[in-house]
C-alpha cells in the first residue's frame, strides 16, 4: 500500500489505475482491521427450557459448581451431557468457550517448566531415617462403583517405613502437596531427598515450587525405569497381593480401612529382610530419634462406626494412624 500511494505522488497515477495494473481487488486494498473477532458475534445468553433466556454468566457459575463437586474432573464434553440433562439447549463448541473464558477447561497434559533433576544412582543409599524419602502412586480398584482409586503412598527409605498414605478417585499436584506438607510440618527437619517417577502429578510446576519451599529435594526417575524406584515399587507389588487381589471392595472407605489395617502390619509386624528381618518400627526405635513418634492404637468397632461417616479421611488423620 505504501508503495502505491508513493507511486501515486510522484507519478500522478491515481490509485484506482494502480490497483487495476497489479489485478488486486479494492476492497483488499482499502479494507482496515477493526481489531475485533472474526466471524459472528457471540452470544451473551443461552437457552433454557421452553423459552427461558440465561446470561452466560449464570451457565459459567453452573459449570463452576458442578466442577466443585468431589471427584468431578470433567472435560468439556461431560460438561455439555450434564447442561443438557439440566435443561440446557447448548453444543459442545459453546460449552467449551464458556469455560475457557473462565479457565475452567481440564488440561490433559501438564506442560513442565524448567530443568528435572533426574537420578544419579539407581539404588538409593540412605544412612539415617528421615533423609531419602520415596512416593509413588498405585491404582486400586472400588469395586462397587467400578473405577480405580489413587493410592499415593510416601515412604522412608533407611527403616522402610510407610510415614503418610491418601487415597483419592482424583490425584493431582494438590493432593501430594498436602500429604508432604502435613509430613514436613510434623517434623520440621531438613535437608530430605524425595525420589519418585515422572508422573504428571510429580512433576507439575506448583508441587515443585512446593518442595523447594519446603526445603525438599525432588529428584525423578529416568523414563520407564521402575528400578530406579524399587523400594516403593515392592511395597506396592505387595499391596497388591495381600489388598488388592483379594479383596472386593464396596466403597472407597472400606478400601482405605483394609490399607490402613495393612499398612500398620506392615510397619509394626512384617520382618523386611532388607533391614536385618525387623520391623520398620523396630529400626525406627532403634535410631533413638529425637522427633515426636506419634504411636497406633488399633481400631475399634467404635471408632471405626465414627469414621464411616466421613467421606475421607484428612491427610493429619491419615498420618496419625499409620504412626508416623
Amino acid at each position: 500500500m505504501m508503495v502505491a500511494r508513493q507511486y501515486e505522488q510522484t507519478k500522478g497515477v491515481t490509485t484506482r489505475e494502480l490497483i487495476k495494473w497489479v489485478s488486486l481487488a479494492p476492497s483488499s486494498f482499502y479494507y482496515k482491521p477493526s481489531g475485533n473477532p472474526k466471524g459472528i458475534k457471540p452470544s451473551t445468553h443461552t437457552r433454557h427450557g421452553p423459552g427461558e433466556l440465561v446470561e452466560n454468566a449464570r451457565v459459567v457459575d453452573q459449570i463452576t459448581s458442578l466442577l466443585n463437586q468431589e471427584f468431578v474432573c470433567y472435560g468439556y464434553l461431560k460438561v455439555t451431557r450434564e447442561l443438557r440433562r439440566q435443561g440446557y439447549r447448548i453444543n459442545h463448541k459453546k460449552v467449551y468457550r464458556l469455560m475457557k473464558e473462565g479457565h475452567l477447561v481440564y488440561r490433559r497434559t501438564i506442560r513442565t517448566t524448567g530443568k528435572r533433576n533426574f537420578v544419579k544412582y539407581r539404588k538409593i543409599q540412605a544412612d539415617r531415617p528421615l533423609q531419602y524419602l520415596t512416593m509413588d502412586i498405585k491404582y486400586v480398584y472400588i469395586h462397587a462403583d467400578r473405577k480405580q482409586a489413587y493410592l499415593l503412598t510416601l515412604m522412608d527409605v533407611y527403616t522402610r517405613k510407610v510415614l503418610a498414605y491418601a487415597l483419592h478417585y482424583s490425584m493431582r499436584h494438590p493432593q501430594v502437596i498436602a500429604l508432604v506438607s502435613q509430613l514436613r510440618k510434623d517434623y520440621q527437619v531438613e535437608g530430605i531427598i524425595l525420589r519418585n517417577d515422572n508422573g504428571s502429578q510429580f512433576i507439575a510446576h506448583n508441587l515443585r515450587e512446593a518442595l523447594k519451599g519446603m526445603g525438599i529435594e525432588q529428584e525423578f526417575t529416568h523414563i520407564a525405569s521402575p528400578q530406579e524406584n524399587g523400594f516403593i515399587e515392592s511395597l506396592h507389588s505387595q499391596i497388591q497381593r495381600e489388598v488388592i487381589d483379594r479383596y472386593i471392595f464396596d466403597s472407597i472407605h472400606e478400601a482405605d480401612w483394609t490399607i490402613a489395617r495393612d499398612y500398620h502390619f506392615y510397619n509394626t509386624r512384617r520382618l523386611h529382610g532388607g533391614i536385618g528381618y525387623k520391623t520398620p518400627d523396630q529400626i525406627w526405635t532403634e535410631e533413638n530419634i529425637s522427633i515426636p513418634y506419634k504411636t497406633t492404637q488399633p481400631k475399634t468397632s467404635e471408632t471405626e462406626e465414627n469414621l464411616s461417616t466421613t467421606c475421607l479421611y484428612s491427610d493429619s488423620q491419615f498420618v496419625q494412624f499409620i504412626g508416623v
